[in-house]
């Protein structure tokens, strides 16, 4: 199961941390998520997920559903990076 690191810039670390989109967008495909915040900028943000199926992973941030959670979220979609583990 590759693990992934997915990291971006957020509008308020409050409302990103305390929103349930991550959740209900990867709880549907067995995704949990740890979440991570900057200590010197609390704009920036990452997730660390254990992911079973990278294809239906890649599917899901190609749709409009994780487009719709990002800016529900306030990430700031242009600076999204998502990293696999080796």
């Amino acid at each position: 199961m590759p693990t992934v690191i997915a990291y971006h810039e957020i509008d308020d670390s409050e409302h990103w941390l305390a929103s349930p989109k991550r959740d209900e967008l990867f709880g549907a495909l067995g995704i949990s998520v740890r979440t991570f915040l900057d200590p010197e900028n609390p704009n920036r943000a990452a997730v660390l997920a254990d992911v079973p199926d990278m294809s239906a992973f890649q599917a899901v941030m190609q749709s409009q559903a994780a487009a719709d959670a990002m800016a529900h979220d306030g990430v700031r979609a242009d600076t999204l990076i998502v990293l696999v583990e080796a």
